[in-house]
């Protein structure tokens, strides 16, 4: 082929440092939009950005010319410095080192992007750990309880 063709989406899930600071809500709006201008100044496609003071819920195409790693760390790490930059509150805030990175078919899109909006609802129901025990096995994905939320 001549062209290099690519669509990948990703569902990302990943949680502030256990021994931090939480996002405040009244912040949570534009440390979305940050995360998606992020997004698509890496190449990547920001479907969805949503979720909770304490996790992030990341509906994305991968760009095609970076691996998932560093895609991951680039997003996370100007993200942290931004929020650094924009209120001492933050001056402690970090994400964990881990994430969870999922696959979606273009067939369960749409449910994906209802799912990252109605986050406040679900975590009505059950706490983030629960919810990602609920995606790591619904993957399949083997983890051990021990170090699957340290930080």
């Amino acid at each position: 082929m001549a062209s290099t063709l690519v669509k990948i989406d990703i569902h990302l899930i990943f949680h502030i440092k256990n021994t931090g600071i939480t996002m405040r809500d009244d912040d949570l709006d534009r440390i979305f939009a940050y995360i998606g201008g992020t997004i698509r100044s890496i190449g990547g496609i920001p479907i969805e950005v949503g979720g909770m003071p304490d996790h992030v819920h990341i509906l994305t195409s991968l760009p095609k010319t970076m691996a998932l790693a560093d895609f991951v760390r680039t997003i996370k790490a100007e993200s942290s410095k931004w929020m650094k930059s924009i209120d001492g509150y933050y001056h402690r805030f970090a994400w964990q080192e881990g994430y969870g990175a999922f696959s979606v078919s273009p067939s369960l899109t749409e449910k994906t992007v209802q799912y990252i909006r109605n986050q406040a609802e679900h975590h009505k129901k059950r706490s983030f750990q629960e919810e990602y025990k609920l995606f790591l096995e619904a993957y399949g994905i083997s983890y051990d309880e021990r170090y699957v939320f340290s930080d």
